[in-house]
């Protein structure tokens, strides 16, 4: 559940700009319910982004959660029977259920009639009551989903949603379908999704801003090459009701009400989208304290968490990388190992 907090600051500098532009590609589509920019460089370039557009394209037809004629729909609305699914269907459930399951249920992919009963789904949000929560709850157990090789079971009263690692998934096998017809310098956006396909033209690191949860500016500059970035944060889906309350998209699937950790955003990078998309949902759930625990044991990604007391919290690993806007204020603190 990647919020569109990234935003991309790519443009080319030094000698041969000219010749770089000339082999710049760049294609702009809706997918995957967000706005996505694909851009790329080199001979190829063309040819790279309408593979990697028809990838996506094909894969959003896999995992809808409501197209009646997608994998994910069809396992759903299956009545407790196995569906024969393809690979890439399969290889995502797998990873999905075995990240639910290293995160201890911050992430569960069973979460999705939660989230219907919430409005986030649809255009008519609201505050169910406890007790359809309560009820719903009983079915938010990613235990009970099975997959035997390429047949999956849904159990009759669940139903499971990709959303929290989907683009991740999907970004990682575009940057595939780049990197196969050669291209070497490649920026994908998939609305909070960052793939960076080598580093730009001009050898330099690629510079994503994170956009500030404070308001329309961004907090700071990230630099990478050949990584992912993947945020996610609770107030770009969110409602208020008469009082005043927020209520955000990102739920915890213990209590099926919007996680309330301390944290407004989260920010991933790592190799892989897929990893960075689960994690960004899952240490949202758990909280500053947890996120940290998590990343000493793990050690196989970076992180910027920024906490709702205003302190940005970035890993060791980025505290080269990562340079606050001008003219901001907030605290930073580096995590070390």
């Amino acid at each position: 559940m990647a919020a569109g907090l990234l935003a991309l600051l790519a443009a080319l500098s030094g000698c041969g700009r000219m010749d770089l532009e000339a082999q710049k590609a760049e294609d702009s589509f809706f997918s995957m319910n967000t706005y996505m920019t694909f851009t790329a460089y080199g001979e190829n370039a063309t040819n790279a982004l309408e593979d990697a557009r028809a990838r996506v394209e094909a894969l959003e037809g896999l995992w809808s959660v409501t197209d009646e004629g997608s994998e994910i729909y069809k396992a759903n609305h299956s009545g407790g029977e196995a569906v024969l699914v393809s690979g890439e269907t399969a290889e995502l459930v797998s990873f999905s259920l075995e990240m639910a399951q290293k995160t201890d249920g911050a992430l569960d992919p069973a979460i999705y009639p939660v989230l219907e009963a919430w409005g986030f789904t649809t255009d008519t949000k609201q505050v169910p009551s406890q007790e359809e929560i309560d009820s719903l709850l009983k079915n938010v157990d990613y235990e009970k989903i099975t997959l035997d090789g390429d047949l999956l079971t849904v159990p009759e009263g669940m139903e499971i949603d990709m959303g929290a690692v989907g683009k991740g998934y999907a970004g990682d096998l575009a940057a595939e379908a780049v990197r196969a017809r050669g291209i070497e310098s490649a920026i994908l956006s998939l609305g909070g999704n960052v793939q960076a396909v080598g580093s730009r033209p001009d050898g330099t690191d690629w510079r994503i801003g994170l956009r500030s949860p404070w308001n329309d500016g961004n907090i700071g500059v990230l630099r990478v090459s050949g990584s992912a970035v993947v945020t996610s944060g609770g107030y770009e889906n969110y409602f208020e009701d008469e009082e005043g309350n927020v209520y955000w998209h990102i739920l915890d699937p213990k209590t099926g009400y919007p996680a309330d950790s301390g944290l407004l955003s989260v920010t991933i990078v790592c190799p892989q989208g897929r990893m960075g998309d689960a994690l960004s949902t899952a240490l949202f759930v758990m909280g500053p304290k947890k996120a940290e625990e998590y990343w000493r044991q793990d050690g196989s990604f970076e992180m910027i968490l920024i906490t709702q007391e205003g302190q940005i919290l970035v890993t060791e690993g980025l505290s080269g990388r990562f340079k606050l806007g001008e003219g901001r204020r907030e605290e930073m603190v580096v995590l070390s190992r």
